[in-house]
């Protein structure tokens, strides 16, 4: 009984549905298009050449992307056109001038530097330990810029110095007792180091320091060849990145060398579009590359505009105009490779744009940290033609040293000027004018200020950007009751 009567409730139903359906198609108007699937009504294509368009936006991502390799691939092609190379160490005999045309550099420590290829093998570098008279520091890194071994008393080698190995990717090789084993994700690497001569040494000591590194490949073992070494000290050595069509035949190089991450299989897919693949020829006609340097162009200016824009986090004192070149991602270090993304656009910037060879980890209290500014006290952006002034005071909390050093805003470079001076440092106080409370007031302009000539940092008509260095800062600069006076347009 029960089951009868619930058939006639389900067949009551049935037939009520679907005569309310009927019902809705005879009152109802049917639509004539699905709610989605194509553009709104009367739309267009809002270029001319999709086929360019598609093309031009997938350089321009490129560029952006590939920001810290191209800096790195540029340290490569400039050792090899000056004579140098894979294994090959170049220890400059002095401060570096304008012709070490690299971002940011340094001009008061020595560099030394090589880079090397692991498709050909391991490659073992000999680091001599510190001496009392000199130590190395620095950092090996890898084919995007990322610290893989810090060298010197906080590195790999506890500045004792060692035998390094340097593996290729999924190397299973044996690694010789007594060698200190340094894995690189990448194939292609290189270092820099500092030869620093500590109270009791000289110049001289530091460098002769540098001169006895040593770079081989372990295939060479149980007699390596001597290690060819090179002083680039008067040569033009040209890192910079070039921003025109040039840069997508470097990328073409980059990408071949390999290996592909898997962070980075996307761009991949999107270089290929573009006539970039691992293992295929690189041979844009001249449309391609006409594209491909308009979006290089495009993104140096929007990199440009990007870095000159100063969030107030980056501002290591709220009211002052100077910014905290280690300013990090969220895991302090500068791969800007997180858990949810890749921010390749904050990687551009921080600090690849303008800056070069980074720790690992930002700790806390690094040894040495750099400020830099772009800007006046009241917020101005410098102008080329015009002079500033910084007054840094008598007691600076450091218990080495502190340098001022001035770039070309349009490079990041050093400023060719007849002086060869891109910066002044504490070591030169003596040959610099004081104020009456000890303060020295440093100028960088077109032209010193009578009086001044040895507080001044020529910049010969181009537009200055300052960074200044502390060597050793101490508990007022980390807790942050020393400030430093912001710069000002001299009277």
């Amino acid at each position: 009984m029960k089951t009868k009567q619930l058939s006639t409730i389900l067949l009551t139903l049935l037939i009520t549905t679907c005569l309310a359906t009927t019902v809705w198609a005879k009152s109802s108007k049917m639509p004539t298009d699905p709610r989605g699937g194509k553009p709104p009504v009367g739309s267009k294509v809002s270029v001319k050449n999709l086929d360019e368009q598609v093309k031009y936006q997938r350089a321009f991502e490129a560029v952006v992307w590939s920001m810290p390799a191209m800096i790195k691939y540029g340290m490569r092609r400039a050792s090899i056109e000056i004579g140098a190379g894979d294994n090959v160490i170049m220890a400059w005999s002095g401060g570096a001038t304008a012709l070490l045309e690299t971002l940011t550099p340094n001009n008061v420590t020595p560099y030394v530097t090589s880079t090397t290829d692991l498709r050909k093998g391991p490659v073992v570098l000999e680091v001599p330990k510190a001496t009392d008279k000199a130590n190395l520091f620095g950092q090996v890194a890898d084919n995007w810029y990322i610290t893989i071994a810090d060298i010197g008393p906080i590195g790999v080698d506890k500045g004792k110095g060692g035998k390094i190995l340097l593996t290729p990717p999924g190397y299973t090789g044996k690694v010789p007792a007594g060698y200190i084993e340094v894995k690189s994700p990448s194939y292609i690497l290189d270092f820099a180091f500092r030869s620093i001569p500590t109270p009791e040494g000289s110049p001289e000591d530091a460098y002769a320091l540098s001169k006895s590194i040593k770079m081989y490949y372990l295939s060479e073992l149980p007699n390596p060849k001597p290690t060819k070494i090179i002083d680039p000290i008067n040569t033009q050595w040209s890192t910079l990145a070039r921003y025109d069509e040039r840069w997508f035949e470097d990328l073409h190089e980059i990408i071949n060398a390999g290996p592909v991450r898997e962070r980075d299989k996307v761009m991949m897919g999107m270089l290929k579009h573009i006539g970039i693949e691992k293992g295929k020829p690189y041979s844009p006609d001249a449309e391609t590359k006409a594209i491909f340097r308009k979006a290089a162009i495009d993104a140096y200016y929007y990199m440009q505009q990007r870095y000159l824009t100063v969030e107030p986090e980056e501002l290591y004192w709220p009211d002052r105009k100077w910014r905290n070149v280690f300013y990090a991602d969220a895991n302090m270090g500068f791969s800007w490779d997180l858990d949810d993304m890749l921010d390749y656009d904050n990687r551009s910037i921080h600090p690849w744009f303008t800056a070069i060879y980074f720790p690992n980890k930002v700790t806390a209290r690094p040894p040495t940290m750099y400020l830099a500014t772009a800007r006046d006290k009241d917020g101005n952006l410098f102008k080329a033609g015009k002079t500033y002034a910084l007054t840094v005071p008598k007691d600076v909390p450091i218990n080495k040293f502190w340098s001022l050093t001035v770039y070309d805003m349009e490079t990041w470079a050093f400023i060719y000027t007849k002086e060869e001076r891109p910066g002044l440092s504490s070591r030169e106080i003596p040959k610099m004018k004081k104020n009456p409370d000890g303060s020295v007031t440093l100028y960088v302009g077109p032209k010193a200020p009578k009086g001044y000539e040895n507080n001044w940092i020529p910049t010969a008509g181009k537009t200055p950007y300052l960074m200044f260095r502390f060597y050793g800062p101490e508990e007022a600069f980390y807790n942050k009751t020393f400030k430093l006076a912001d710069v000002e347009l001299a009277k």
